[in-house]
């Protein structure tokens, strides 16, 4: 009979780490006597961070005292108290490759729910000493476990844990993470996965897509999609730059111009998927060469590449591409990448843009025209007046090839002349958006300024578009995923301090910065996160993959194997350092 030998609370409180302030809810200690259970925790426990902990579905967390003694063999340790893995039911029994998702358990009053293993994170190392220990948690295959609370009641050390109900599909906790985690993943376990019902909705769509990735593609050559934090494998293409020439430089408004490259030797070009991009490295002033990245703007397979590019008011790149790039000059071009790319299928489709984010959009909707797509599509375009309403003949033409799409065009400093009956001044809004009827099953694709795309992602969530169809693309730097960390304000991308390097160089392509490598960093996020370049991560050990990035030149080790390595053309930044120059997309 398992048994509740413990029962630990602790409020979340900020602790100081690697000379930030994190939030952090890991610091839990035992509490004598019965304890109050409720739907979202036990009384007196809170969570820091309810993204990734706590809520329903995380209401408590379950470690084992079994555990404990085989870390403490494991690590050398006789320091590892009951709350110290930041559990709040300390357990003699239910060891995690013996409890099912789904299973049911009565303690004392209350019952509960198995949901899911626990989350990889980094804030368990934090808590014990061990940075490594959310990766030693998967590879050892003892993560503990999540219960969501069925019936409110009190508990106390000493309760006996009684299985009321075995979970459906009998699929273990230790089963389950590894599934997630860790490589050569069973494709029948995936699907059983799919038919519990307890199990958590974000592992459920974590492991939807791994499904989805194991079937069979419907265009050979196009890399299947990886799950949940896991993002999306590159396409096949060559390794790092290669020399391509400049075929052609078409002005398309006052300030956007297309530049069209052909390979420097005749040889095919790689197609690229509708939406992605390419990633240039230019010789701008005396400074180390910059790398920038642009949206392709061509057709699939149209035997040339084509981007776009704005003129802004102070960028260097774009100012070197439209003042001093001509026909002929030979460019370093990196391999077709991005995930931004437009999904098979028969749902309607949504292109909205503004400005010079019709360029992924535009590739879209030559693939869709091309093949004469039956699909409904709506082509939703926003500009500043008609001088500067790029690609506007190109898409008309395109749209007329498709039998069922519909057009309309936003002009925020001009009105619509006599005749223009899908245009209007002003900006999109949810009555305008709700008029063109756009169907709520629809994916919907976003390429503008970010306040754009999240007003109008907005908007298109209130219309009754599922967030998962809602598919957005920008070339700045990502948002950062941080989780916990409370102290500091967002500061420009900058050069790190101290000492210069002597290593070889690292970009961050997206931010704009070049610097020598120094070995001061363990890792290239630290690097990146002295440069403070937004990052994400969570467990930094290499195994949740929400650090991977695209690698788009250079080689690297790992200084802390991953249990899974990442997709050729990715790289783990939480556990790597550089061997040779790295182009990071970052």
């Amino acid at each position: 009979m398992a048994t509740l030998l413990s029962v630990n609370v602790g409020m979340p409180k900020d602790v100081s780490w690697q000379g930030r302030t994190v939030r952090t809810g890991a610091w839990k200690a035992p509490v004598e006597g019965p304890r109050m259970v409720r739907r979202l925790n036990v009384e007196g426990d809170g969570q820091g961070d309810l993204a990734g902990h706590g809520g329903e579905i995380r209401a408590v967390l379950v470690y084992q005292a079994q555990s404990h003694r085989y870390w403490e063999k494991q690590l050398g340790r006789d320091d590892l108290s009951f709350g110290i893995f930041g559990e709040n039911f300390t357990v003699d029994g239910l060891p995690d490759d013996e409890v099912c998702i789904g299973d049911r358990y009565r303690i004392g009053d209350a019952e509960f729910e198995v949901t899911q293993p626990r989350v990889t994170c980094y804030r368990v190392g934090m808590r014990l000493g061990e940075p490594t220990m959310a990766s030693l948690l998967v590879a050892h295959h003892r993560p503990g476990f999540y219960l969501r609370v069925l019936t409110e009641g009190q508990v106390q050390a000493g309760d006996e844990i009684t299985l009321t109900r075995r979970g459906p599909q009998e699929l273990s906790v230790a089963e389950t993470d590894a599934l997630l985690y860790l490589p050569d993943r069973d494709p029948d376990k995936l699907r059983r996965a799919l038919d519990i019902p307890a199990l958590s909705p974000g592992w459920q769509q974590s492991f939807r897509e791994l499904v989805d990735a194991q079937q069979p593609q419907q265009e050979p050559g196009w890399p299947g999609e990886r799950a949940g934090c896991r993002q999306t494998g590159e396409a096949a293409g060559w390794p790092g730059f290669k020399s391509m020439r400049v075929a052609r430089i078409v002005p398309e408004t006052p300030t956007i111009s297309s530049v069209y490259l052909d390979t420097a030797d005749g040889s095919p070009l790689s197609e690229a998927r509708a939406g992605q991009y390419l990633s240039l490295r230019l010789p701008v002033g005396d400074a180390a060469p910059s790398v920038r990245s642009y949206s392709l703007s061509s057709a699939p397979g149209a035997g040339t590449y084509r981007i776009s590019v704005k003129h802004e008011p102070h960028g260097k790149v774009s100012g070197y591409i439209h003042a001093t790039l001509r026909t002929g000059d030979l460019v370093d071009v990196a391999s077709p990448r991005g995930t931004f790319v437009l999904q098979e299928g028969t749902r309607p489709v949504v292109l909205l843009s503004a400005g010079i984010g019709a360029t992924p959009v535009l590739a879209m909707l030559h693939r869709l025209a091309d093949r004469r797509d039956p699909r409904p599509v709506w082509w939703i375009h926003t500009t500043h007046d008609r001088a500067h309403h790029v690609f506007a003949g190109e898409s008309r033409a395109l749209l007329e090839r498709l039998p069922h799409a519909r057009a309309h065009v936003y002009y925020t400093s001009e009105d619509p002349r006599g005749g223009e009956e899908h245009a209007t001044r002003g900006r999109p809004t949810a009555r305008s958006l709700a008029a063109l009827g756009i169907d709520t099953d629809a994916d919907a694709y976003l390429c503008g300024p970010t306040a754009f795309m999240d007003a109008l992602g907005g908007l298109l969530r209130d219309h009754g578009l599922a967030a998962e169809r809602i598919h957005t693309e920008q070339f700045s730097a990502l948002s950062a995923i941080n989780p916990g960390v409370t102290s500091g304000t967002a500061a420009r991308p900058h050069q790190p301090p101290g000492p210069e390097g002597t290593g070889p160089r690292i970009t961050f392509a997206r931010s704009g910065i070049s610097t020598p490598w120094s070995p001061a960093h363990a890792s290239l996020l630290e690097l990146a996160e002295a440069c403070d370049v937004p990052t994400r991560w969570s467990c930094r050990t290499g195994v949740c993959h929400t650090c991977v990035t695209p690698l788009v030149e250079g080689d690297l080790t790992y200084t802390t194997p991953p249990l899974e390595p990442p997709e050729a053309g990715s790289a783990l930044i939480c556990c790597s350092t550089p061997v040779t120059e790295v182009v990071l997309d970052l």
